[in-house]
């Protein structure tokens, strides 16, 4: 397995990617959800052209002939079976070789908030309200009494640890080379979160925050969707995550900081 994953890792360029339908590997772990995907693809191409064999043989071997008498019982005992056990046990193999350890990886081993770039994101028909805890590192109290036009998230506006939080309305800003942890969450339908280049898709669900991690590794704006039907502009939901270096995220989020305050 881990030769097939470094001759994948050596051939996957982006002419490759773009063939796949794939974009940009944008985060840390995406190269390892496409050699999932890789494999799976390739084993079903591998089924249809052994099928597609097997069938033009049989149709051609037992083909109608002058004095040949047909036979309608099966007579293949074991080897009627061995297709379909073959596919069983390659799947199996895939399952418990990779994608359940990339998964494990990926959606349980979240990494330490001390050492990530920590936000909340809460959804909205049809918006993505990200919510960063400002230089102070802390994230003010929300409350719904203080929902208005003006404060979309509600925050308690007598908390001082809101007083540097930073609000963005379908931006996601994230420094590059640190995970980025994301408390994710919905205002009221549910929703998916849905960054295609870093292969990073979750539900938001009402009265549940579920978190998520990416480690963005390339600079540029990337195309946030939902991708669950959510209500009439549901295709309107769009949104952009931007990378930064990490000094240049950190100058960003003061900048906002300051714009606040100032605004305050």
């Amino acid at each position: 397995m881990g030769f097939l994953f470094s001759c994948y890792v050596n051939a996957m360029h982006p002419a490759l990617l773009r063939f796949l339908g794939l974009p940009a590997q944008g985060s840390s772990y995406a190269h390892k959800v496409d050699f999932d995907l890789l494999l799976l693809h390739a084993g079903m191409a591998a089924m249809f052209i052994i099928w597609a064999v097997l069938m033009a043989f049989l149709l051609i071997r037992y083909r109608r002939k002058e004095g040949r008498q047909a036979i309608y019982e099966s007579t293949g005992g074991a080897w009627a079976l061995a297709g379909g056990v073959a596919i069983v046990l390659f799947e199996l193999v895939i399952i418990v070789t990779y994608s359940i350890p990339t998964w494990s990886t990926i959606s349980l081993r979240l990494p330490d908030e001390k050492s990530s770039n920590v936000i909340a994101v809460v959804a909205e028909q049809f918006a993505w309200n990200v919510h960063y805890p400002g230089p102070d590192g802390k994230f003010g109290r929300r409350a719904a009494q203080f929902v208005d036009s003006g404060n979309v998230l509600g925050l308690d506006p007598g908390d001082p640890d809101g007083k540097d939080d930073v609000v963005t309305l379908n931006e996601l800003h994230a420094p590059l080379g640190k995970p980025t942890l994301v408390y994710l969450t919905s205002k009221d339908v549910i929703h998916s979160f849905f960054i295609p280049a870093f292969r990073v898709k979750r539900d938001a669900v009402p009265g549940m925050v579920s978190p998520l991690w990416f480690e963005p590794i390339l600079e540029g704006r990337f195309t946030i969707s939902c991708a669950q039907l959510c209500g009439i502009g549901h295709a309107t939901m769009q949104g952009v995550a931007i990378t930064h270096p990490a000094e240049e995220f950190e100058s960003w989020l003061k900048e906002q900081s300051a714009l606040k305050d100032a605004t305050d």
